[in-house]
């Protein structure tokens, strides 16, 4: 009930406002001598305005208020010496209990201390002289009603902080499943790549090396010494770079650039081996082409080539459009097919997670999703300035 705040809503404003004038009207629109009437009403509009004062605070001290306003009311009744009891008072005293019941559970200290401030101001109540049985039994269920819809609206934001509460949590728990996947994907490729690669380049080095040892010695075989040599030393340059990468996939913190092994202008093969599945494949360049990084250009590639086989295998396409846009400071790339719209496994598949991590990798952003009429769309932009 926001307690720690001193300064009233609108609410109490505005309920405040309400008791001060109608204790107004009440006051001085039934002045007079006749039985029922107030014949001093100046010390009941000024009780009315105390009591619009006392609303202001009742979210901040609810108890507090209740009783002063049970010493407002009995002040009043000393100094004007009537029976009458202001409508205002009534009012004032509602508000108030139900303010009481929702500032704490009635099975604690607080709440059980609440009960007795309702009970008190009832009993006040019950002292004017006029009151029959009707009236001591509406005022009852006045008050009975204004006490538990209190406890009704404070068990409803209860729920609602838990709810919320639970709300957060979840979303925790996705966020940290997510980072998990990353996390199980950029194992994932590294495994799968240094049991691919790793070997193979490895043992290729090694025989290379051994055949250069073995043509040592013969003087008329110094160029194919040569060319033994460069590929030894690309050899070892691949395993170098495919150990800094792997280093980085299993850092997620790290940048370095995969080794480049094809890229944009092998995307000509790419769509061959596409369309001899079935799909035609159309390719724009937009603006003018130019050389960027080669780890770029392989994430780029690979976004491209991940994007064709899931709508391939996925999305049951027929036509898919690839576009490589050129500008000053980026380099964007889009794949866009006329399939089922369900591809990418609805934007949360391993495939997408994958080429998150790759367009991530060079501070971009992608983008994947169902086209309006039909279709997936797929477009990541890399910043190359």
């Amino acid at each position: 009930m926001m307690r720690g705040n001193w300064r009233p809503s609108r609410m109490d404003t505005l309920l405040a406002l309400a008791v001060v004038v109608a204790g107004q009207v009440e006051s001085f629109g039934r002045q007079g001598i006749e039985p029922g009437q107030i014949s001093r009403p100046v010390p009941l509009a000024a009780g009315a305005a105390a009591a619009g004062a006392l609303l202001l605070f009742r979210q901040r001290f609810p108890m507090s208020m209740l009783l002063a306003l049970v010493g407002i009311g009995i002040g009043v009744r000393e100094v004007t010496e009537a029976g009458y009891y202001a409508a205002w008072h009534f009012y004032s005293t509602l508000i108030l209990v139900h303010t009481v019941a929702s500032a704490a559970e009635v099975r604690t200290r607080r709440g059980l201390a609440g009960l007795g401030c309702v009970l008190l101001a009832y009993g006040y109540l019950q002292t004017f002289q006029h009151n029959d049985v009707a009236e001591v039994l509406i005022s009852a269920i006045f008050v009975g009603v204004a006490y538990a819809s209190g406890i009704l609206l404070r068990r409803q934001i209860d729920q609602t902080l838990r709810l919320t509460k639970q709300a957060t949590r979840l979303e925790v728990e996705r966020e940290e499943r997510a980072r998990q996947a990353v996390a199980g994907e950029r194992v994932r490729i590294a495994r799968e790549l240094h049991d691919i690669v790793s070997h193979n380049v490895s043992l290729m080095t090694l025989h290379t090396g051994g055949v250069r040892m073995m043509l040592r010695d013969a003087p008329d075989r110094e160029r194919e010494r040569t060319l033994l040599t460069g590929v030894e030393r690309a050899g070892r340059e691949a395993i170098e770079e495919l150990r800094l990468m792997l280093g980085m996939l299993r850092s997620p913190g790290g940048t370095a650039a995969e080794p480049h092994a094809t890229g944009l202008d092998r995307l000509d093969a790419l769509v061959a081996q596409i369309e001899e599945a079935g799909p035609a494949v159309e390719v724009r360049v937009e603006g003018e082409a130019r050389p960027v990084p080669p780890g770029l250009e392989l994430s780029a590639y690979r976004v491209i080539q991940e994007a064709l086989t899931n709508a391939l295998k996925h999305a049951r396409a027929t036509r898919i459009v690839v576009t490589v846009a050129y500008s000053a400071d980026a380099v964007a790339v889009e794949v866009t097919d006329d399939g089922t719209g369900d591809g990418q496994g609805g934007g949360s598949g391993q495939g997408l997670i994958g080429m998150r991590e790759r367009v991530a990798m060079h501070g971009g952003d992608l983008s994947a999703g169902p086209v309006r009429g039909g279709g997936y769309r797929v477009r990541a932009r890399f910043p190359s300035g």
